[in-house]
């Protein structure tokens, strides 16, 4: 099939390749994978919270092979400086005079590992290049190579030496994920293809490049919305903000990532139109990293996603012919 100007077809076509080209390195997690590859084409970037072993580096590295990109992956320390991100002018003997040397963060796509172990300082290097696509170095400002998405991951049980993510960086992220465990199953053909593999790398292909995925992110602004629909994603970021249990709710990023999410959900399915139900997907990983609870609930487990499952009953479902 060729691509055409708004052909949601092709998008749906490469979109599913793309996965399917990642499931040969990640077993189950369909669920987990689409909704990467929704946030990828909507523009945005993904955090991965979850415990160790559970394939969340695996994931990053597999999503920049099928998608042809260049790859850097980042292990944050307290001891990162932002100069180990951005890079820096360094002096060069030969030619007598300073050369730029580019950080890691030159590259299409970055896996930012255990984010909240770096310093608040170190954070901050990634908040221009997540919002504005650029760095500042020595006050010249730099493009990023396009598309530029962070992935990054956070381990949610371990807080001894680690600096939450400030609010106005969580922003930044469009989607907030968990991979989980495999069921047992899905477990045991982890070890039955490592064991057929005889290794422990994969050897992935890539199935478009990164200007296939700017060209599939124009596609998707093709995608018809309806303003019935807009409403609806209006409604249900405001109830986050009116709800008792929400001290600070969602903010109008929150529901322009709802919106992006669900236009690139309909085109991965072949559509040029949203339904409620490609909103209602999204709306606990689009908002649930954007809510500061009221202080009695910061312990609470899964406080959160009960908040967002009683604003999804409490808003109207509008009907769409």
């Amino acid at each position: 099939m060729t691509k055409t100007t708004g052909d949601v077809r092709w998008v749906a076509e490469q979109s599913g390749q793309i996965i399917q080209e990642v499931e040969r390195a990640i077993v189950g997690k369909q669920q987990v994978l689409a909704q990467i590859m929704a946030a990828l084409l909507a523009g945005g970037h993904v955090l991965m919270e979850d415990y160790p072993g559970l394939a969340k580096t695996l994931i990053a590295n597999s999503f920049a092979s099928a998608l042809g990109m260049t790859f850097r992956r980042i292990q944050f320390t307290p001891d990162l400086l932002p100069g180990d991100i951005t890079g820096g002018y360094i002096y060069d003997r030969a030619q007598d005079r300073f050369v730029l040397r580019q950080g890691p963060i030159f590259a299409n796509l970055i896996l930012a590992d255990e984010i909240n172990r770096a310093s608040p300082r170190t954070q901050s290097a990634l908040l221009e290049a997540m919002q504005e696509y650029q760095v500042t170095l020595e006050g010249e400002t730099m493009k990023l190579p396009q598309p530029f998405i962070v992935i990054a991951t956070q381990n949610p049980i371990e807080y001894e030496g680690t600096f939450p993510l400030p609010e106005a960086q969580l922003d930044r992220f469009i989607v907030k994920l968990s991979v989980g465990y495999p069921s047992p199953e899905e477990e045991q053909e982890v070890l039955r293809r490592r064991r057929a593999r005889m290794q422990d790398d994969f050897d992935l292909n890539p199935v478009i490049d990164a200007h296939g995925l700017l060209d599939m992110r124009q596609v998707i602004e093709t995608v018809h919305v309806d303003p019935d629909l807009e409403r609806y994603i209006v409604e249900m970021t405001g109830k986050t903000r009116t709800h008792h249990q929400v001290a600070v709710g969602a903010s109008p990023r929150g529901a322009l990532a709802l919106l992006k999410l669900s236009r690139a959900w309909a085109a991965m399915h072949g559509r040029a139109y949203v339904l409620p139900d490609d909103v209602k997907i999204f709306v606990k990983p689009a908002l649930i990293h954007r809510l500061i609870l009221e202080p009695d609930l910061w312990t609470a487990p899964q406080a959160a996603d009960r908040v967002l499952s009683e604003v999804l009953q409490s808003v109207a479902v509008p009907v769409i012919q």
